[in-house]
């Protein structure tokens, strides 16, 4: 008896082993354990994996074609604004960083130092770029000396790094990430201003129109705006499983401020001095975190077909004594004609895995759409198409496939937007009053309120919902305004109201 319990256990133990070592299933469900669930899919989608120092991920394929599908799209479009790339290097020296007193106070904590060189201190302690301001900004100083050398539009494709923080979460909160950062000279506010909608509008199109994520245009409070600048524009998403709110992408008017810290004068056309009026604006690979939340499931990634890296996967389905040569074929001759009408498309012929684990591999990794042929399809001269997000099956004739497969992509794109912003409307909670404002917080909802847009207002709501699951706080007021009657209150202060803002927890 005792040998075949051991037998049996050995069996157990084997099973459990293969189902790892493959990846497939998840442990967690997305409505049950969101965090563990998020976790899970980013390392067995093969996006990220964990590397020994805490807080950085390597980026695997998967990632970096999502991350360079929107590269693609934002580079072409900034440059019809003649906007130009550099590179700036990652250091800086103390002396520059402190420069801007209220800039670096914001981000002090996360500044990580070089302070040796093999095993000797350097004099002076160097700085690793938590942005790029206090780095580009001494040379925009040297370079501009007239109107004609504005407007002066620059943005790198980089990594920062930003080190002091708790909870780590793969593409939310990482040490150092990818992004791009924007930072222009103007002669006028009205030109700054100006951009900085143009550069919004373009964050809007990358979450909207590529990612399939509703996001909210607004401008953030005092107390939230980028340390340093007049006013900080942003994006806001919001996630329905954690309900908590997310900055998606911030561009930033930063005024004549830091014109004044690093001397950055022109001569304008009557010949008189001047300081120039400045922006800075960047996304980053916290985008892609966004879309795995938003869109993910319990089989695994959903892709939306405009930023997936392989957006048709064929699979071919063997039967006893079928002609294999004959499916292998078919579906290489499938991908070739998908391929030459201009979409993304793979097989998968290997041999020692079944077509069920096939399936499930390339739900795991979110792949839009999935083509099964077996014989029946050969001999019918057709292909089963399986979606990816609805699961829905339809046998398709092979002469009309290119067809198909293009309104099958752009349904899913359509659908994946249209579910996510149905799911984040059903948490927009509007509060008049504390008590609402606080259910609506309990309940993980993104709250939308009367202010009086004062900051100690603010400050007090911070502290008064303080907790273990992170203070409330502003996230923006949004753009488009609904109607605020006259002699509405402000929910926390009963104070006349003069906007509406949204409220919530946030990553």
């Amino acid at each position: 008896m005792a040998t075949a319990n051991a037998s049996t256990s050995s069996k157990n133990a084997r099973k459990k082993e293969v189902k790892k070592e493959t990846g497939l299933g998840l442990t967690y469900k997305k409505d049950e354990s969101f965090g563990e669930w998020y976790s899970e899919v980013v390392v067995n989608s093969e996006m990220i994996e964990y590397y020994d120092i805490s807080g950085c991920y390597i980026l695997r394929p998967w990632t970096m074609s999502i991350w360079e599908t929107m590269q693609a799209f934002f580079d072409a479009e900034i440059k019809k604004m003649n906007v130009k790339n550099a590179y700036f290097p990652l250091f800086v020296t103390e002396n520059v960083l402190q420069k801007e007193k209220n800039h670096i106070e914001g981000f002090a904590p996360e500044v990580a130092w070089v302070t040796k060189s093999g095993q000797s201190d350097l004099e002076v302690p160097i700085a690793i770029r938590p942005t790029s301001e206090t780095v580009m900004y001494p040379y925009f100083s040297k370079w501009i000396r007239g109107h004609r050398d504005l407007p002066l539009k620059l943005n790198q494709w980089c990594n920062v790094v930003r080190w002091e923080f708790s909870h780590p979460t793969p593409f939310i909160r990482s040490r150092e990430f990818l992004w791009q950062e924007g930072h222009t000279a103007f002669a006028t506010k009205e030109e700054a201003d100006k951009e900085v909608l143009e550069i919004l509008e373009l964050y809007r199109r990358i979450y909207e129109e590529y990612l399939a994520i509703p996001v909210v245009k607004g401008k953030k409070s005092e107390l939230e705006k980028f340390a340093g600048g007049l006013y900080t524009t942003s994006v806001e998403a919001f996630i329905p499983n954690s309900g908590r709110g997310i900055q998606g992408a911030t561009s930033h008017c930063l005024g004549q401020n830091f014109a004044k810290m690093f001397e950055i004068d022109f001569e304008n056309e009557k010949g008189e001095k001047a300081k120039v009026w400045q922006n800075s604006w960047a996304y980053s690979t916290r985008t892609i975190g966004v879309m795995v939340m938003v869109h993910g499931d319990d089989k695994g990634l959903v892709l939306p077909p405009k930023v997936a890296a392989v957006q048709v996967i064929v699979i071919p389905v063997p039967y006893k004594d079928a002609d294999m040569q004959a499916i292998f074929a078919a579906c290489s001759s499938t991908v070739h004609i998908l391929r030459v009408a201009g979409f993304s498309a793979e097989h998968d012929l290997r041999e020692n895995y079944s077509p069920g684990w096939k399936y499930s591999n390339w739900e795991m990794k979110g792949v839009p759409l999935r083509i099964e042929i077996g014989p029946k399809d050969i001999a019918n001269k057709q292909v089963r198409i399986v979606r990816r997000d609805t699961g829905t099956k339809t046998d398709i004739p092979i002469a009309s496939l290119v067809e198909h497969v293009q309104d099958m992509l752009s349904s899913i794109q359509d659908n994946l937007f249209n579910i996510a912003k149905g799911k984040r409307d059903a948490c927009i909670k509007v509060a008049h009053t504390w008590e609402e404002f606080m259910t609506a917080l309990n309940d993980k909802k993104l709250i939308l309120t009367p202010w009086c847009d004062e900051e100690e207002v603010e400050k007090d709501v911070k502290t008064r919902t303080k907790g273990e699951l992170g203070a409330a706080k502003t996230l923006c007021t949004p753009f488009d305004q609904p109607n605020l009657p006259e002699g509405t209150l402000c929910f926390a202060s009963g104070k006349p109201a003069k906007k509406w803002t949204y409220w919530g927890r946030s990553y």
